[in-house]
């Protein structure tokens, strides 16, 4: 079975390449993990986020922004100290601060999903990219989906992360043309 080049490294990555990467989610909740993951990503390998998934879902209340948005400084020095997330003082305070940021996107536009969908006019753009050097960092869309976000106060949240955002959460269909899930997502 062929697979996108970079879901081979390790058996985590298979999983997540075969089961969630590029599958399209309109669920608020999910949207807040991945732009908190691809944030966390930064500067790391994507196998070093996958392996802390559990511990950033236990730390950040399963993504529930209610509850990330009450953290206090002093819930963030204790996280701090936790091995099972990224302890990156800035992307933890992101991780507060989005959370705040994604209750205002909802109060003003009813979904978290429904503001970020926008950017690809509410359904997946399909690519046909033959090889891994093909893909790009960011494009047009990712660029405004970074500006937009950054005005509403989000960090952490650049074109790169939010092409690999895009990518994630199936606003683009990124697999190679040759791998099994092209066609099935």
């Amino acid at each position: 079975m062929k697979r996108c080049d970079w879901a081979v490294v390790s058996e985590a990555e298979t999983e997540y390449h075969d089961a969630e990467w590029g599958v399209p989610s309109w669920d608020d909740r999910h949207l807040f993990e991945m732009i908190t993951l691809e944030g966390a990503q930064a500067g790391l390998s994507w196998s070093t986020i996958l392996n802390k998934r559990q511990g950033y879902r236990r730390a950040f209340a399963q993504f529930n922004p209610v509850k990330v948005a009450k953290f206090t400084p002093a819930k963030v020095e204790k996280l701090l100290g936790d091995a099972s997330i990224v302890r990156h003082r800035g992307k933890i305070e992101s991780t507060v601060s989005n959370a705040k940021a994604v209750l205002a996107v909802q109060a003003e536009h009813g979904s978290l999903a429904e503001f970020l969908w926008q950017f690809v006019d509410g359904k997946p753009m399909k690519n046909r990219w033959r090889s891994m050097s093909e893909i790009p960092a960011e494009t047009a869309e990712s660029k405004a989906m970074s500006k937009a976000l950054k005005k509403c106060g989000f960090r952490f949240v650049g074109p790169t992360t939010c092409y690999a955002f895009m990518q994630a959460v199936g606003m683009v269909n990124d697999h190679l043309t040759s791998c099994f899930r092209y066609k099935e997502v």
